[in-house]
Formats: C-alpha cells, structure tokens, sequence
C-alpha cells in the first residue's frame, strides 16, 4: 500500500520526485488551484500559470501535463522536486473534483518513488478528498505481472491541518491531520481490497475460496474496540435451513455456494449500545455468471467474474467500518455461487422455495442475482435491524438506462444512500418502483417468477420490485451497481481498468452517519 503524510512545511522543504498540482479550465488560461502551504511559491507558480497555454494545457478534466522545475528559470531551484505535474480539473474545484484529479495524477506516477501533493488541502473534506483520491488511484491488482509498473511508493499532501514542525521550544500539537489520513488510508486498503477480489479469475475465486479468504480478513482485524464474528452456511445447511434459491444457482457447479455472514459489535457503554444503530448489507457474490441453462452470448462472458462485485463491496466496506472502530452494528450476509450449466444445473420452470416460505418460478437462469439476494435478504430482516442495503451487480438494464458510471439505488432509503454517495464522490441516482411493473412478476404456478418473459421494460426496476418483496416493512435500499463496478474501457480519474471498489466509499460513508446520528440520540 502507498505510504501517505501530511505536512505544513512549504514545497521547498518537502522535496520529493514530482510536485503535483492542479488547475482549473478557466476563460483565457487554467487558473491553478493549491493549498495555503504552498503560498511561498507564488512567484513560481505564477510563472507555471503563465507557461501552461503554451504547453497546450487547458485545465481539461483528467488533462495532465509535465513540466521541469527548470522551466520557471531561476526560481525552478526552489521548488526542489525536479518536475512539476499539473492535473486538469476541468470547471469545478470542489472535493469531487479534487478527489478525482488526485486519483489521476497518482496514476500517472506508477513507478515513482515520492510524490508531494499541493493541490487544495485547507480543510478537512479537502485533505480527504486528495488524501482518498491519490492512495485510490495508486492502485495494481495485487497479483499483477511483474512487468507491470509498480504504484507511487509515498504520498505527502501539504496542508496546514498538519502540525509544524516540532523545535526545542515547542513540542508538536495534536494533529488535526491524523484521523483524516487513518480514514483514507483504511478507506483506500478497503476499495483496493475490492478491486482484488473482482479483479482475480473465476478459477481462482471460487464460492468456497472467497468464504475462506472473508474468514481470514476477519481473523486479521483487531478486537480492541468490538467483536467480529463469523459464520458461513455450507450446502448442506442451506438446503436444511431452507435457503431454496442459493442452493438452486449453485446446484449446476463443481463448487458448491456459500451463504457468509459477518458482524460487527462495537464495545460501547450500556446506554450506547441500547441506541446503536443495526444495519444489515447484503452482497451479491456470482463469482462467474454464464447465465446458467439461459446461456449469455460468448462477447458477455469475460466480465462475468465481476458478479460477485456486491459482496466484495459489503465485506471490505465492514472490514473498515471495523477497523475504524464504528459504533454502528453491522451484519453483513454474502450470497456466494457460481451459476453454471452442469447436468445438475437449475431449469427454466423450476420452483424453488426461499428463506422466507416464498415460491418463485424460475423462468430466466441468467437472472439469478436476484434470486440469492432475496434468500439473504430474508435471512438478514429475519433479525430486525434499523435498516437493510442490499448491492450487487444486479442487471444489465441498470447500464442501458444509466450508462457505465453511475449505478440506481431504490426502495425507501434511496435518499439517504444518494446523500451518502455524493459526499463519498460516487455517483448514484434515485430510480422509482412502480407498481404497474409488479404484474411482470406474476405467475400461475408460484407466488411469483423471477423475470418477466419476453418483456425488457423497466428491467432494472422489475428486479428492485422483485426483491422488495423480501425485505417487508423493513427500510431498505437497492444498490444496483453493474456498470460502475467493472470498468472495462480505459482508466479515468482515480478508476483503473478492472474492479473499481465502487460502493466502499458510498457504504462506508452511510454507515458513519447512521453511527452518529444514533450516537447523538443517546447523547
């Protein structure tokens, strides 16, 4: 993992490889955007500012130009990092773009050794944004070829949260910086952990690889603030406990499915603990969708082992909340399988009875996710929290209506994960339920069917409805991620090509809020 501080000093005495910088797409030239720490070099970035239209440099977003120290003339020498990079925020200079002009320029530096940040880092939000944006974008799979380059080694963002340096006289204050950092340090280990597990091969990530490799990421998380218990349902419990739909998919595979469930119990007093807030997430975990007996076409296939990217997101996004320390409960369920099309596989017509008694008609194989997710779903309102998420790459319709960047949350909690999600610096956007669409899942031989048959309409939403069926009265909300959570095209902003760890950040963030808003009630 990139090594990452903070400091107060000026530019001039933070050295490093690379001083990195950005700029805004203003009329006439970029105007640059830095930190207060940086205002010894004013001179010097005024003649940066001038420089850039020469170089062709717009301030466009993700633009990124490299420019010698050398180039400022005589003042080159105090900047002391050999180059100067300059990132493009194209017309907006909030966190969101900040965090995203951080990610991009800490991809560009793959291979360097030291970077120092001083793009705008004044406050706390600020500090967060370029501190998230540059760990997340100093990623590489962890099994990545040898040849391939190796992430920034270490990150310094200026800022003046950091505390100056100590003397003889003065011994350092708290620093304000610190907690920041620790957040987005934890933070970006949880995404990058994400990242990995989608990004590794469906061979390789099988039901019971990825239940083995949850236990041992909880085994590895501190019990000083809380307890973290697991538990894993194997085939045979889910068949006796009456999980109809998990063993249904995976009933086609070598390797059999696997129900996880991971919780969460902070260390509070009596009275916090009475008001803590307990919040289930649901993941979806397909670690390779072939579509099952209604096979895909040959061109869907390769991303497919991208469909476990829900529980990936649910496990890392506890795991931090753990690490921090969160006085919120957690209980997170991971609907393991592989839904593949063996001689024992599912058939279309088949009914399946789930967790909660419901029977469903099996009419489309390929549309699984739901079908797990519902059995977990039922499982997890079962023991009553304040409130269930459910995520997972759930349909293609989500990325027909909603393109390759922006996921659709529904149910009652769609504000408040929307919320969520644009302080994080992810993007979500609010999809209804409509009741006329409930008819698509009627069906003459079960108390409903898992798609509609020769329908395409609303297919995002029909899935939402489907499993709204199973979470009662219980606040809850659909995080329908399948575009954003595999990129496959070329990487942008602090998003690599691959598993994006998208959600972690979303999770993590409503989570923190529930954990306050319930911890100021016992106040």
């Amino acid at each position: 993992m990139t090594a990452i501080t903070t400091s107060s000093l000026p530019p001039a005495a933070a050295g490093g490889d690379v001083l990195v910088l950005a700029a805004r797409a203003a009329d006439g030239a970029p105007a640059l955007l830095t930190t207060d720490a940086a205002l010894d070099l004013a001179s010097e970035l005024g003649v940066l500012a001038e420089l850039l239209p020469s170089l062709g440099f717009t301030g466009a977003t993700d633009a990124l130009v490299r420019v010698p120290a050398a180039a400022l003339g005589r003042g080159g020498s105090r900047v002391h990092a050999p180059t100067l990079l300059v990132v493009g925020t194209g017309d907006a200079s909030d966190t969101a773009a900040l965090r995203r002009a951080a990610g991009r320029a800490a991809r560009d530096l793959a291979g360097t050794g030291h970077a120092v940040f001083a793009l705008p880092a004044d406050t706390a939000e600020e500090l967060a944004a370029v501190a998230e944006g540059a760990l997340e974008g100093a990623y590489a799979w962890s099994r990545r070829v040898p040849e391939a380059p190796t992430p920034l080694a270490r990150v310094t963002v200026l800022t003046p949260l950091a505390p100056a340096p100590r003397t003889l006289l003065h011994r350092n204050p708290e620093d304000p910086s610190a907690p920041v950092i620790e957040r987005a340090r934890i933070l970006a280990e949880a995404v990058a952990a994400a990242r990995d597990l989608v990004n590794d091969p469906p061979a390789r990530l099988t039901p019971v690889a990825f239940a083995d490799h949850a236990r041992r990421e909880a085994d590895g998380v501190g019990r000083g603030q809380g307890r973290l218990d697991f538990e894993v349902y194997d085939e045979r419990r889910l068949a006796d406990e009456g999980f109809g739909a998990i063993a249904g998919v995976g009933q086609g595979a070598v390797h059999p499915p696997r129900l996880v469930r991971l919780e969460w119990t902070p260390k509070l007093s009596k009275a916090r603990r009475r008001a803590a807030a307990h919040v289930a997430l649901v993941g979806k975990g397909i670690t390779f969708d072939s579509g099952g007996l209604s096979l895909k076409p040959p061109a869907s296939m390769p991303a497919m082992k991208s469909d476990m990217a829900g529980a990936a997101t649910v496990l890392s996004a506890t795991l931090a909340a753990a690490r921090l320390g969160l006085p919120v409960r957690v209980t997170a369920w991971l609907a393991l399988a592989e839904n593949l099309p063996g001689g024992a596989a599912q058939r279309p017509g088949d009914i399946v009875t789930m967790f909660d008694g419901t029977t469903v008609e099996v009419t489309n194989t390929d549309a699984e996710g739901r079908l797990v997710m519902a059995d977990a779903l039922a499982a997890a309102v079962a023991e009553e929290p304040d409130v269930v998420l459910d995520v997972a790459t759930l349909t293609g319709a989500q990325i027909v209506a909603l393109g390759e960047r922006t996921a659709g949350v529904m149910g009652q909690e769609r504000d408040a994960v929307v919320a969520a999600a644009a302080r994080a610096g992810e993007d979500f956007w609010p999809m209804p339920l409509p009741e006329h669409l409930r008819a698509n899942l009627d069906s003459p031989f079960a108390d409903l069917r898992n798609a509609a048959v020769g329908n395409r309409a609303g297919g995002m939403l029909v899935a939402g409805l489907f499993l709204s069926r199973f979470v009662g009265d219980t606040p809850w909300a659909h995080l329908d991620i399948a575009g954003p959570a595999y990129n496959e095209k070329a990487a942008w902003g602090l998003t690599p090509q691959g598993g994006t760890g998208f959600g972690v950040p979303t999770l993590l963030t409503f989570l923190e809020e529930r954990a306050a808003v319930a911890q100021a009630a016992a106040d």
